[in-house]
C-alpha cells in the first residue's frame, strides 16, 4: 500500500525554532489532551508530569522544548497562538505554579515538572512521555515521539501508518521518485500537475489554493519581519541577526509599505552576481532568524531548514520572473512538497536520526526541484535537481552550539538555498539519460549515511562545533 504525504502535511505552519524539538512536542500535548477528553479521564486529571528524552533532553532547552509542551497543555495552537503571548504564557506558569490545563482548569503544576532524561527510548531519539496524575495515583501514560518536521505518533504505532488516508484510492500514489517520473511521462504531465490531481481527492481546487496562498503568506510574511528586525537573537550566545544590516545595503532608499511593495522594490534593485547571492542569502537569514526567535515560520520539510525554499522561491520571483503570479508560487509549493514527502517515506527528515542533511539537504532537494519546473525544466530534470542538491549535503552533522537553532544552522540556509540554485542551474544543462545516480539512489543513500552516523552527530550538541567551539567561547 502507498503512503500517502500531503503537501500540507510537508509545509505546516507554526512556532519556531524547531519542527521536531517544538512542533512535535507542541501537537504530542495536544494529542494526549484528546486522548484524555476521549476516554474521559481529563476531568479527573491534577496533576501532570513530562519527560523528554534523547535529542529532546538533551538539545531540550535551546531548542523550547519545555516551553513547547507548556503552550500545548495550556490549550495554545502553534499555527494560530499570537507570538507575543508565549512569553506571558509562561511567565504566568512560573509565577503561579499553576497550569491553565487546555484553558479549561487550572491545576498545580511546577516548570520542574518537566524533566530531562539524557538517555534514548528505543524506538526514536526524540521520544516523551505524559504522565496524568488524580491525588497522587497516576492514571495516564503515554508515550510520543516527535519524527521530525512536526510529525509525531505513538510507540505502538509504525511510521508507515495504516491510517484511514491510505486506504484512500489516490489517482497517483507515488512512494518512490521513480513512481513519479512514470506518471509523469505516461499522462505527459509535469511534476506539479501530478501532485495536484493527488491533492484534489482531499481538498477542492478554491481549499488548495487557499491553504498554499495561506502557506506563502507565512513564509512571505517571516522573510520581511526578518528583514526588518534588528538585534541580538535569545538564547544567550549574543548571535546578531544579520538579515537586518544586510536588507539594509540592498534596498537602500527603496519606499514600500507592504510585502508586495517590498517584492517590487527588490526587483528594481540593480542585479549583479554577487548581489543575487546577497539578496538569496539574506532571506535565507531573515526567516531562519525568526525562527531562531520563536517567531513564526512554513517547515519546509522543518523549522530548522524553513528558509531555504522561501528564499529560493523569491530568488524565482525577484530575479527570473518578474511577471510570475500565483499560479508559479503554486506550482513550486507542489513539487517541493512532494519531493520532501519521498524523502520522508524513504528516509527521514529528522536531524535527530539523520544529522543536517536530513534537513537542509532535504529542504535543498525541494527547492532545488520545484524552481528546476519552473524554469521550464522536464520532470525528469527536476529529479536530477534534486538529486544535485541532496548529493552534495551528504553526510552533513547536525551539532547546534548550546543546543540552539543558530550556529551553524541559520547560515547553513543560506548555503542550502544557493545549492538549490545551482543544482537546477546544472539539471536544466543535464540529459537525465546520462545521469548515472537517480534520485532514489541517494535518498537510500542518504539514510545509510543517517544510520551509521555516529550519534554525537544527530541534534545531540554532544559532537561537532557544539564541542569544538562550545558556549564558553561565543
Amino acid at each position: 500500500m502507498s503512503q500517502f504525504i500531503s503537501v500540507f502535511d510537508m509545509l505546516k505552519i507554526g512556532v519556531g525554532p524547531s519542527s521536531s524539538h517544538t512542533l512535535g512536542p507542541w501537537r504530542g500535548a495536544q494529542q494526549w489532551i484528546e486522548k484524555l477528553k476521549e476516554t474521559d479521564i481529563f476531568d479527573v486529571i491534577d496533576g501532570i508530569k513530562i519527560d523528554l528524552y534523547g535529542s529532546l533532553s538533551l538539545t531540550g532547552i535551546g531548542h523550547a522544548t519545555d516551553l513547547a509542551v507548556l503552550l500545548g497543555l495550556s490549550g495554545t495552537d502553534p499555527e494560530y497562538i499570537p507570538v507575543e503571548d508565549i512569553e506571558t504564557i509562561i511567565n504566568k506558569i512560573k509565577e503561579t505554579n499553576k497550569l491553565h490545563f487546555n484553558a479549561e482548569k487550572n491545576i498545580n503544576f511546577s516548570v520542574e515538572n518537566v524533566v530531562f532524561n539524557k538517555d534514548f527510548l528505543p524506538f526514536h531519539s526524540n521520544g516523551f512521555i505524559f504522565r496524568g496524575f488524580c491525588k497522587g495515583k497516576e492514571i495516564s501514560t503515554e508515550t510520543y515521539y516527535s519524527i521530525g518536521g512536526g510529525f509525531v505518533i505513538q510507540e505502538e504505532l509504525e511510521i508507515t501508518l495504516e491510517t484511514e488516508i491510505n486506504k484512500i484510492n489516490f489517482p497517483y500514489p507515488i512512494n518512490r521518485a521513480t513512481e513519479l517520473e512514470y506518471y509523469c511521462e505516461k499522462e505527459d504531465k509535469t511534476i506539479s500537475e501530478i501532485v495536484y490531481q493527488n491533492e484534489l481527492v482531499l481538498k477542492t481546487a478554491s481549499e488548495i489554493d487557499f491553504e498554499l496562498k495561506r502557506v506563502w503568506d507565512t513564509m512571505l510574511e517571516c522573510m520581511y519581519i526578518g528583514c526588518h528586525t534588528g538585534g541580538i537573537l535569545p538564547g544567550g550566545l549574543n548571535v546578531k541577526r544579520r538579515a537586518f544590516g544586510t536588507h539594509q545595503k540592498l534596498i537602500k532608499d527603496a519606499t514600500y509599505t507592504n510585502e508586495q511593495e517590498w517584492i517590487t522594490a527588490i526587483r528594481s534593485t540593480e542585479v549583479k552576481f554577487r548581489k543575487i547571492l546577497k539578496w538569496v542569502s539574506c532571506l535565507a537569514l531573515s526567516v531562519n532568524e525568526v525562527n531562531a526567535a520563536l517567531g513564526r515560520v512554513v517547515t519546509a520539510p522543518t523549522n530548522g531548514s524553513a528558509g531555504v525554499i522561501p528564499a529560493v522561491l523569491m530568488y524565482y520571483l525577484v530575479i527570473e520572473n518578474h511577471d510570475a503570479d500565483f499560479e508559479h508560487i503554486k506550482k513550486f509549493l507542489l513539487v517541493a512538497g512532494e519531493i520532501g514527502s519521498i524523502f520522508k517515506k524513504n528516509a527521514t527528515i529528522s536531524a535527530a536520526m539523520g544529522g543536517c542533511q536530513a534537513e537542509i539537504g532535504v529542504s535543498s532537494a525541494m527547492a532545488a526541484a520545484a524552481l528546476t519546473e519552473l524554469l521550464g525544466g522536464t520532470p525528469a530534470q527536476c529529479l536530477v535537481a534534486a538529486e544535485i542538491a541532496m548529493e552534495h549535503h551528504l553526510g552533513l552533522t547536525c551539532d547546534p552550539i548550546g543546543g540552539l537553532v543558530q550556529i551553524p544552522c541559520i547560515e547553513r540556509n543560506a548555503m542550502g538555498a544557493i545549492k538549490a540554485i545551482n543544482a537546477a542551474e546544472l539539471a536544466l544543462e543535464t540529459n537525465p539519460k546520462e545521469s548515472l545516480v537517480p534520485l532514489d539512489k541517494v535518498i537510500d543513500t542518504m539514510w545509510q549515511t543517517a544510520k551509521d552516523m555516529h550519534r554525537n552527530y544527530k541534534e545531540t550538541s554532544e559532537g561537532g562545533l557544539a564541542i569544538t567551539v562550545g558556549l564558553a567561547d561565543c
